[in-house]
């Protein structure tokens, strides 16, 4: 029997070419890719052929759409170390992006805050910071965070430049130094309200971190609870063999 070759559907015939003049530079890291009307243009297609061909490029990781601004080549995940204390800016900056952080809303909270982590719970007393943050990195929306900070720690810190590394400020501002931090990452889906934070039009996969942080011995500074894009993270962890005793 002779097999028989189907021809690829247009939209994966659009998106092979865009992907092949990434691959041979024609299209840098951060270049817009054509729209949805010069697809139509360039190839004689109809919206949802231009359109799907736009999708494919996402799906497959090659590019990034900007609600309102386009569709553009998109760099590798950026990678986050889950064993070191490091804030989102010094992250950006050392994935070589540009970060910038959205303030969403602050006020103070009386209640208590309760994380479990390694089935151990613990309890941020109030009063309490709530900051809310959007973070990107070149113009890109990359997580969404919620901060519970104590203020007997950090008095008046709505007071503060929170558009600056939270790291920065208590180090800075309040002479703290970071001692610990213990993490919990789990997968979550980006869908519902969230899409819109993060400018998506489809829900999409994502890391939820849950965290403690810790200025002193049992010393709780701050929790966290963060939301990171699944196709623009991962998670790096660093295990080192013990000797059996």
């Amino acid at each position: 029997m002779v097999p028989v070759h189907r021809p690829l559907p247009k939209y994966l015939r659009i998106s092979s070419d865009i992907i092949e003049c990434i691959r041979s530079g024609r299209l840098d890291v951060g270049a817009r890719v054509s729209s949805e009307n010069e697809l139509i243009r360039t190839y004689g297609v109809s919206n949802t052929t231009a359109r799907r061909a736009l999708q494919e490029l996402e799906r497959a990781g090659w590019a990034a759409r900007v609600k309102g601004r386009g569709t553009f080549v998109r760099r590798g995940a950026v990678e986050r170390s889950v064993d070191r204390i490091l804030s989102f800016t010094k992250n950006m900056l050392q994935a070589g992006r540009r970060p910038e952080t959205h303030l969403l809303g602050v006020h103070t909270r009386r209640k208590s805050q309760t994380l479990t982590i390694h089935g151990r719970t613990y309890t941020l007393k109030g009063p309490m910071a709530v900051i809310e943050r959007m973070r990107l990195a070149d113009g890109v929306p990359m997580m969404k965070e919620t901060r519970y900070i104590a203020s007997k720690f950090c008095p008046d810190i709505s007071a503060r430049d929170l558009t600056d590394s939270l790291y920065d400020i208590y180090e800075r501002d309040y002479g703290l130094q970071l001692v610990e931090l213990q993490q919990m990452v789990s997968a979550v889906s980006l869908d519902g309200t969230d899409l819109a934070w993060f400018e998506l039009e489809h829900p999409i996969p994502a890391f939820c971190v849950e965290g403690v942080t810790f200025c002193g011995k049992e010393l709780i500074l701050e929790m966290e609870r963060s939301v990171y894009r699944g196709d623009m993270y991962r998670f790096l962890v660093t295990a080192r063999a013990q000797a059996d005793r």
